[in-house]
C-alpha cells in the first residue's frame, strides 16, 4: 500500500491557529506594554504608547520597591500563600483519597458538599466571614486569611484530584496493605508518588488564585496595612497614582507582581499539561 500524503491542516486547523495567535497576543500585548511602560517617563507614556522608553530607567523600580512598600507586599504574600496552599494540598489530597477510595456512610453526601463550595461566590460570605474571624481573634492577621484560603480553596482540590485518585489501580494499595503497610503509609508513601502530575497541576492552580486574591484580604486585613498583600498595595498604589503622577511607578508595581506568575507557570507548564491529560486519559 502506498503511504497516505500529508496534505498538512485543514481549514479548521487553520483557524485553529489564527484564534490561537490573536488570543496569544491580546494576552501577551497588555502584559509586554506594562513591562516597556515601567521604563518610561509619564510624558512617554502619555505620548505614542507604542514607542520604546527613550532610556532605561529604573527608578520606578526602586520607588515601587521602597516608597510604595512593594518589597514589603510581596514578602506578605509569599507567606500567605506558601502556607495556605501548603495547608490546601494537605487536608484536600487527604480528604480527596479518602472519598475517592474509600466508601463510608456519608461519603457521597461529603463529597457534594465539597462540590457544592465551587458554586458558592466569595463575596456571598464576605459579611459572615467577617465576624465569624473577628469572632476567634483572628482578625487582621495573616493566620486567619490563612485559614479562610484553605477553607476556600478546597471544594476544587477535593474536586479535581477525588477524580485523579479514582483513576489510580487498587491493586497497588491492596498490594502495600497486604505486605503490612497502614492506610497513612500507603497513602503518603505510594499514592501521592502516583499522584504526582495531579498534585503539581492543583498546586500550580492554588498558587496562582490565592496570589491574585483581592476581596478576601480586603475585608480581612483591612485594619493592618502592616500586613496587606500584594492586590491590596497595587490597589492603593493606582489610587495614588492619580494625584501623584507617578505612572512609571504604577507599572513597576504591576510588573513585580506578575512576574513570579508568569516565572512560576512558564517553569511548571508542562507539569500542569501533563497532570490534566493524565487525569483525562486514564
Amino acid at each position: 500500500m502506498a503511504p497516505r500524503k500529508d496534505n498538512g491542516p485543514g481549514a479548521l486547523g487553520v483557524l485553529s491557529h489564527v484564534a490561537l495567535a490573536v488570543w496569544a497576543l491580546l494576552i501577551i500585548a497588555p502584559l509586554l506594554w506594562t513591562f516597556l511602560a515601567s521604563f518610561k517617563s509619564n510624558t512617554e507614556i502619555f505620548g505614542d504608547p507604542l514607542q520604546l522608553p527613550g532610556a532605561l530607567r529604573l527608578d520606578a523600580w526602586g520607588r515601587a520597591w521602597d516608597k510604595a512598600h512593594i518589597g514589603q507586599y510581596t514578602l506578605n504574600t509569599v507567606v500567605v500563600v506558601l502556607f495556605g496552599t501548603a495547608g490546601t494540598m494537605v487536608f484536600g489530597s487527604m480528604a480527596a483519597y479518602v472519598l475517592a477510595r474509600y466508601r463510608f456512610a456519608g461519603s457521597r453526601l461529603i463529597y457534594y458538599y465539597f462540590v457544592a463550595g465551587l458554586a458558592f461566590p466569595v463575596f456571598l460570605a464576605l459579611g459572615p466571614l467577617f465576624f465569624v474571624v473577628k469572632q476567634v481573634g483572628l482578625l487582621n492577621s495573616h493566620v486567619g486569611l490563612v485559614l479562610v484560603y484553605i477553607a476556600y480553596s478546597l471544594p476544587f482540590t477535593v474536586f479535581f484530584l477525588a477524580a485523579f485518585f479514582r483513576t489510580l489501580p487498587d491493586a497497588v494499595a491492596e498490594a502495600a496493605l497486604i505486605d503490612g503497610a497502614s492506610h497513612t503509609r500507603t497513602f503518603f508513601q505510594i499514592m501521592v508518588p502516583m499522584a504526582r502530575p495531579g498534585l503539581i497541576s492543583i498546586t500550580i492552580f492554588n498558587v496562582l488564585g490565592q496570589w491574585n486574591q483581592y476581596l478576601l484580604p480586603l475585608v480581612l486585613l483591612a485594619g493592618a496595612p502592616d500586613k496587606w498583600v500584594l492586590t491590596q498595595g497595587i490597589a492603593r498604589i493606582s489610587t495614588l497614582a492619580g494625584y501623584e503622577a507617578d505612572w512609571p511607578g504604577l507599572f513597576a508595581a504591576l510588573s513585580i507582581t506578575i512576574l513570579p506568575v508568569a516565572i512560576v507557570y512558564i517553569l511548571f507548564q508542562r507539569q500542569i499539561q501533563s497532570g490534566l491529560s493524565s487525569g483525562a486519559l486514564k
